[in-house]
């Protein structure tokens, strides 16, 4: 008994944090499951024209996995296929977890957004996006980076 009241008050704490409506924006149940090329990079062919789109936590960026084996793997596949401003290689560090949410594609019913950092050569700041592994949406490039080219 002593070992399972510390398990329940965390998850009554966990669950107390988390609204039973979600903030996020653009969820697109309707979206397509995104194809994969050659590299195992996403293919991406739309740029998105909202500002907010990948920077605001309200806007993530939705990727969308169909199992929990490998959580990351769909970050690194549309993380892998941006470029930063006129191509510039960029790198990315996952900054931490953030921002629960509900979500029924979770056995927890809820989910977190990844926070990554990106950058590349010549940049005054750092860039950081919101990445969803949750919900689906149609992936787009966030506005001023680019699709690395192939």
């Amino acid at each position: 008994m002593k070992k399972i009241l510390p398990f329940i008050s965390l998850l009554l704490l966990f669950t107390s944090c988390i609204s039973t409506q979600s903030t996020l924006k653009n969820v697109d149940d309707n979206a397509p499951i995104p194809r994969l090329e050659s590299n195992n990079t996403f293919v991406i062919n739309e740029y998105s024209k909202d500002k907010r789109y990948g920077y605001e936590k309200e806007y993530p960026i939705n990727l969308f996995y169909s199992n929990t084996k490998n959580e990351t793997i769909n970050q690194q596949r549309y993380l892998n296929a941006l470029a930063g401003p006129k191509g510039k290689k960029i790198t990315y560090t996952k900054l931490e977890s953030c921002c629960p949410f509900p979500t029924k594609r979770s056995e927890m019913g809820a989910g977190f957004l990844d926070v990554y950092e990106l950058k590349w050569e010549g940049q005054q700041n750092p860039v950081t996006l919101y990445l969803n592994i949750y919900e689906k949406g149609v992936l787009m490039v966030p506005v001023g980076l680019t699709l690395k080219k192939n």
